[in-house]
């Protein structure tokens, strides 16, 4: 039996250099069904000048390149902040086996608020979600970051 060991770690460590690019902080990693890091980004939006540059969409199209193929089966997700639904989406059509995601977005999530895109039956692949790792330290990250910008 196999021990669980999170990569939230790194997905943090890619959302605080997001915010330091002065974009907002979210960061994502993609592992292998071992645990081995795949791919890893954070948000580069602004930077690219690409609505679709979010943290989960820059991982999962490395993670793809990485592996040569489209779909991501048996390979987790940690991000940070709970995906939009454009990322839900991408996670489903990906086929990532377990989503781990730290704060919950009330505003713009898609997975457990909003959209809820994994329990719409034209969702034809579910992930395995677990929520709130390393959440209250990824929350205080987006603080932070906004309370800078309007301080």
């Amino acid at each position: 039996m196999s021990r669980f060991a999170s990569r939230m770690d790194a997905a943090l460590d890619q959302a605080r250099a997001a915010g330091l690019r002065g974009e907002v902080p979210v960061g994502a990693v993609v592992t292998d069904a071992a645990g081995a890091i795949l791919a890893a980004a954070g948000n580069r939006t602004r930077e690219l000048a690409d609505p679709t540059a979010h943290a989960e969409m820059l991982a999962i199209r490395a993670a793809c390149a990485v592996l040569g193929s489209e779909r991501l089966e048996g390979c987790d997700l940690y991000v940070t902040l709970e995906p939009c639904p454009m990322c839900a989406a991408a996670i489903a059509f990906a086929r990532i086996r377990r989503l781990y995601y730290g704060a919950a977005d009330p505003k713009s999530g898609g997975v457990a608020q909003g959209a809820r895109v994994f329990a719409h039956p034209q969702c034809h692949h579910r992930p395995e979600v677990y929520d709130g790792l390393a959440g209250d330290e990824a929350a205080a990250l987006l603080q932070d970051f906004f309370a800078a910008r309007r301080g």
